[in-house]
């Protein structure tokens, strides 16, 4: 049996680019750059927007537009093709430094 990948973590960052958490352990980190210059996903333009609307809604990276985490209304990525085709990264050093300053 292939393996299904599942997103169950999600972490935007400035530039457009989201650090994406697999069960499996495995990070990939998904360029959305390319991805918001047209059609639908072009509202996520600004990037306050990407970033507060980024979640995971069952088991992909998705964002949910109006709040309702509504899978017939959010836009999403294929989990299969974020983990098959962007690259398997470290866990980002930013995360480290806001624990370091929350002394978590």
């Amino acid at each position: 049996m292939e393996y299904m990948p599942e997103v169950i973590q999600v972490i935007p960052t400035d530039n457009f680019k989201v650090y994406v958490y697999f069960d499996d352990g495995s990070i990939h980190l998904y360029d959305a750059s390319y991805l918001i210059k047209n059609g639908v996903f072009k509202v996520l333009q600004d990037i306050n927007l990407f970033k507060e609307k980024c979640t995971v809604l069952n088991g992909t990276l998705a964002w949910s537009l109006d709040d309702s985490y509504d899978e017939s209304t959010c836009l999403d990525i294929d989990p299969f093709v974020i983990y098959e085709e962007y690259p398997e990264v470290d866990e980002p050093e930013f995360i480290f430094n806001i624990s370091d300053k929350l002394k978590l």
